[in-house]
């Protein structure tokens, strides 16, 4: 019997999912979707989606061209839901750059607020990725020149250094259509924090290079560097210590979450958790932001990965997201309450959510994978549904 365009999209599909090891309740939960649904398309029960779902499986199964799902026309993911920054050469050419800038080293203690003040740009501004392009440039090259002709102490101050400033540029680069970029982020920031030999250094470079595993559905890999450098930090050395300890628990339980291991996730989470408490109610980290509210909107991101819609849910809705200290995350984890909605098929609570997160930080919304592809979709409802998705996909540069 021949078989139809359906089936054979749900073959290609099966395919996909098996090669990088989901099961159909994992892929389910991480498009909003059930594993029955899964199912469906894959035995040709269903037709193929939409293009705004085609591109959400894409960006699961790491597919970066639709033809290899649907055998039709080339159409690279990254060009719809990946949009590149208008700076973003000018920050490549800096982190690409291989030889030392010429010129003295900076002291370490004008290097560090300079970073601090860039971390702080990053977080406090509604357009953070054109706030940081117009620093980053001239802090990679200050923070690499002072990490080479500095010495001893100093010398290893300034390589941490330079591992945050890398860790700025893994954010800046992140979305974007340029993948490599955040690999050679992630790579530069992990070195620099273990040419520094700082503990604290190597936790937080971990946390940052796990994202990047993540986002490549390598979830082992991910959690193993974050196991590794879990050895190296003293939770008792004090609260900076205990600080990235616990968030090294909270980056263990986003991985464990993502591959569909419920308990391990929640265990994780839960020491996490145990420690934010422990720092306070109002405490949050600096620039990594880590504390109790940040606990509390992670934890919407697991039970919305695990594919938990009534709890997620609750949790989105109890989340006090105005109390996160930074702009950009306050827009991130907003970004997944609205995916949380949308597994209960709540669109005007998704579709708020986007809003609020677009009002909190443009480029955030304008370069989350999943507030494209979810603004797209929208876009097709009628009434007010469909006007207010169709603004927002305006807003963020998506086209219907």
């Amino acid at each position: 019997m021949a078989m139809t365009e359906s089936s054979i999209f749900g073959t290609r599909l099966r395919a996909h999912r098996e090669h990088v090891g989901k099961t159909r309740a994992v892929l389910g939960g991480l498009v909003g979707r059930s594993a029955d649904w899964v199912k469906a398309l894959e035995t040709g029960r269903l037709l193929t989606p939409r293009l705004p779902m085609l591109l959400r499986l894409a960006e699961v199964l790491d597919i970066t061209d639709l033809a290899e799902l649907t055998g039709d026309q080339s159409l690279p993911v990254a060009s719809v839901t990946r949009a590149g920054h208008a700076a973003v050469d000018s920050v490549a050419a800096a982190m690409q750059r291989s030889t030392v800038p010429a010129g003295d080293p900076m002291p370490v203690a004008v290097l560090r607020g300079l970073v601090d003040q860039a971390w702080s740009l990053w977080h406090r501004s509604s357009t953070e990725r054109t706030a940081v392009a117009a620093v980053l440039p001239g802090l990679l090259d200050d923070a690499r020149r002072s990490s080479r002709r500095l010495d001893g102490a100093d010398r290893r101050v300034a390589l941490a250094e330079l591992a945050r400033v890398y860790h700025l540029a893994q954010l800046y680069v992140a979305y974007q259509p340029y993948p490599e970029l955040v690999w050679l982020a992630a790579d530069r920031a992990m070195s620099a924090a273990q040419d520094a030999d700082d503990p604290d250094a190597i936790a937080v470079a971990a946390w940052y290079y796990a994202h990047v595993y993540r986002s490549a559905n390598q979830v082992d890999a991910a959690d193993l560097v974050l196991a590794d450098a879990e050895q190296l930090v003293d939770k008792e050395a004090g609260v900076e210590q205990y600080a990235r300890w616990a968030q090294l628990q909270l980056g263990r339980a986003l991985g464990h979450a993502k591959a569909g291991r419920d308990g391990p996730a929640w265990r994780a989470w839960d020491a996490a958790d145990a420690a934010a408490d422990r720092l306070g109610a109002h405490y949050a980290h600096p620039w990594l932001m880590f504390g109790p509210v940040a606990c509390a909107a992670y934890a919407v991101t697991l039970e919305t990965d695990l594919c938990h819609a009534g709890e997620a849910v609750r949790r989105a809705d109890s989340t006090n997201y105005s109390a996160l200290p930074s702009r950009t995350r306050r827009a991130g984890h907003l970004i997944d309450a609205a995916r949380a909605h949308l597994l209960r098929r709540e669109e005007v609570a998704a579709v708020h959510l986007l809003g609020r997160a677009l009002r909190e930080s443009v480029d955030t919304v304008r370069h989350n994978p999943y507030s494209r592809t979810a603004a797209l979709e929208l876009s097709s409802r009628s009434g007010t549904v469909g006007e207010d998705a169709r603004e927002l996909a305006l807003a963020i540069g998506v086209e219907g």
